[in-house]
Order: C-alpha cells, then sequence, then structure tokens
C-alpha cells in the first residue's frame, strides 16, 4: 500500500468511526467516548502517514510528527506549511495536536456529557469532541490535497 492510500485509509477509519452509534444502553457513554478516542487515535495515525505521503520524495529516515513538525524538523516547503499551520490557535491541526497531547495524558480527550443538575441551566455549548473531530478531518482532507499537489510539482 502506499502512503498515499495509507493516508487515505486511515482518514475514511478515523471518519467511520464516528458514525457509529454509542447506544442508548449503560455503556452508551462509555461505548461514544472509546468511538471518539479510537477515531482520534486513528486521525493520529494518518497525520503520521500523510506527512509520510507528502514528504516521500525527500527520504525522511524518520517520519514522527513531532518532529517533522517541530522547529528542527526538516526544511521541506510542506513540513514549513504545516509548521505555520500548527502555530495558528485556530487551525484543524492546532486542534488536532492539543487533542492528540491529551489522548496520551493520563486523563485521555473524551468527556462524559453530563445532564444539567436539577434546578441548573446549562450555560455554554461546547461541540462534542466527535463533532469537532469531523471538522478537523474534513479540512485536514482538504489540506492534503493541496500539499499532494505541491509535493507532486517538486
Amino acid at each position: 500500500m502506499t502512503p498515499r492510500s495509507r493516508t487515505n485509509q486511515l482518514l475514511y477509519q478515523a471518519e467511520l468511526l464516528l458514525t457509529l452509534p454509542a447506544g442508548d444502553d449503560e455503556h452508551a457513554q462509555a461505548r461514544r467516548m472509546a468511538l471518539e478516542e479510537g477515531s482520534l487515535a486513528l486521525a493520529e495515525l494518518a497525520l503520521q502517514s500523510m506527512l509520510r505521503d507528502v514528504t516521500e520524495l525527500a527520504n525522511l529516515e524518520r517520519h514522527e510528527w513531532r518532529e517533522l513538525l517541530g522547529p528542527q524538523g526538516a526544511g521541506i516547503a510542506e513540513l514549513h506549511r504545516l509548521r505555520e499551520l500548527a502555530a495558528r490557535p485556530d487551525s484543524w491541526l492546532a486542534w488536532l495536536i492539543g487533542k492528540l497531547e491529551a489522548l496520551h495524558g493520563n486523563d485521555g480527550v473524551a468527556r462524559r456529557t453530563t445532564g444539567a443538575a436539577q434546578g441548573l441551566i446549562a450555560v455554554g455549548s461546547s461541540a462534542a469532541l466527535g463533532d469537532e473531530l469531523q471538522t478537523c478531518l474534513a479540512e485536514a482532507k482538504a489540506e492534503i490535497a493541496a500539499l499532494r499537489e505541491t509535493s507532486e510539482e517538486w
């Protein structure tokens, strides 16, 4: 399988997990959290694969996303573009990196949803992790297409 095919496969699988129903039994919240964190883990694998995909011609020895997107990463145009994107707090990549860091932490990233306590009014509307991840994956796919085009020009 080529890096391009693997990236596409992982993105598809991450999206597919988010479409699975969590159910409505006593395990629904745990199942939803597992689906969200599983999808996020696949998104990390897709990020790694995408970096291999768009830097394939550079013949890099390593493709660890923390290294390539860090300040000491290779001086390849596609990586420079991604580093700039990661530095923008409102970008899909900055969001993804933040969630990946949380995923690897002790607390994880998925959260239980709690209904408003009796007599309290829920304030604020934080989007569900799954919804945010779906948006992130859609934006990532658009970015990957542009990066592949740039990579092929070289």
